[in-house]
């Protein structure tokens, strides 16, 4: 499943990411890396961005930035 597909409250696990260098890096440096356990908190009214969290941290990613990232092992999650 993609990221950009995930519901708010659900947790899962990153397992891959596309996109191009700059991207890529950029996304990595935040923190985004395989294995990782990321969680939706919120979208944004308009759908975008999407609040997430990540190792502690609440870091906002646009819709088309999530849609880069694979997520397995989702669940619905409440922290």
């Amino acid at each position: 499943m993609l990221l950009s597909e995930m519901k708010a409250g659900q947790s899962g696990i990153i397992s891959a990411m596309g996109g191009t260098g700059v991207l890529q890096r950029r996304i990595r440096e935040m923190g985004f890396l395989k294995g990782t356990r990321v969680y939706v908190e919120k979208y944004a009214p308009l759908k975008d961005p999407l609040e997430l969290i990540v190792k502690g941290y609440h870091i906002s990613l646009r819709v088309e930035e999530a849609a880069q990232i694979t997520v397995d092992d989702v669940k619905q999650d409440f922290l």
